[in-house]
């Protein structure tokens, strides 16, 4: 295995088989030039990835305590999880935690609007943003604001081999959260992000976004849909709100069965 590029101290670009790879270990690279040997024992990671180019111009241009930390993180996430991510999480979480230290350390901070949906739909993911954000705290005695453990759990769920699209993610979260703004201000409530039936109808809200989205609807039958319309008319007009200000505005179509799935929500949260 012979060096062909140096990235950092801890980073290199070798030939191993005639293919070319990034080999991570700590000092790997120390009195180290170009065709020397490389020592396997000092690899702790070795990518073969398609977007081997985007991580090596990864690697020249963010600092490599950055990426190591990066490393880290996916590595707790991947015990945590008890599953793999996708490979393209070593270039998009290194490449967003980067961009955070530097703009806090400039005293830059970014809120997350989505941080209590996120919070509530991707609990495990959020656990380990957390995580993340105390530890890059520790590591760098910086005020890591809370929302960045929301932002890496986005990166965090999508990552999952089969956690979906990142604009698609951010795009549900966030119209969850105008559905669940507006609900709340038609029915003067103030519920605490916590309770039980908050977190039910915004988990229902992003599953039934999701399975409109695919084409995956729960049935119920008609004659139950007409009970709870009648019977729960109040929150059966309140739904018919939310849902036509939805389709006006972002084109999606809710069909009767989640009409009534979200009443029966409505009138839950009501009795809170």
């Amino acid at each position: 295995m012979k060096l062909k590029k140096i990235f950092n101290n801890n980073a290199v670009l070798v030939l191993d088989q005639d293919k070319e790879k990034v080999a991570i270990g700590n000092g790997i690279a120390f009195g180290k030039r170009k065709n020397d040997l490389i020592n396997t024992n000092k690899i702790e990671k070795l990518f073969v990835m398609k977007e081997n180019i985007k991580l090596q111009q990864l690697l020249s241009r963010i600092p490599e305590e950055h990426f190591l930390i990066s490393e880290e993180i996916i590595s707790y996430a991947e015990h945590y999880l008890g599953t793999k991510l996708s490979e393209h999480i070593h270039i998009v979480l290194s490449d967003h935690v980067s961009f955070a230290i530097e703009r806090i350390q400039e005293g830059i901070h970014l809120p997350n609007k989505l941080l209590n949906e996120i919070k509530i739909l991707y609990r495990n993911e959020y656990d380990i943003g957390v995580w993340a954000v105390q530890h890059i705290r520790e590591e760098y005695n910086i005020d890591v604001p809370i929302d960045e453990a929301a932002h890496i759990a986005l990166h965090i769920h999508t990552m999952k081999l089969q956690g979906g699209d990142y604009r698609q993610t951010i795009r549900h979260t966030a119209i969850v959260r105008e559905m669940m703004l507006f609900l709340l201000e038609e029915m003067n409530m103030n519920i605490k992000e916590d309770d039980i039936s908050y977190q039910r109808l915004v988990t229902h809200l992003h599953f039934t976004l999701s399975r409109v989205n695919q084409y995956e609807l729960h049935e119920m039958d008609e004659e139950m849909f007409r009970v709870i319309k009648n019977k729960f008319s109040t929150s059966y007009n309140l739904t018919l709100k939310v849902t036509e200000g939805i389709t006006s505005k972002y084109g999606i179509q809710f069909p009767p069965s989640e009409l009534g799935y979200i009443t029966l929500h409505i009138e839950r949260l009501k009795k809170c």
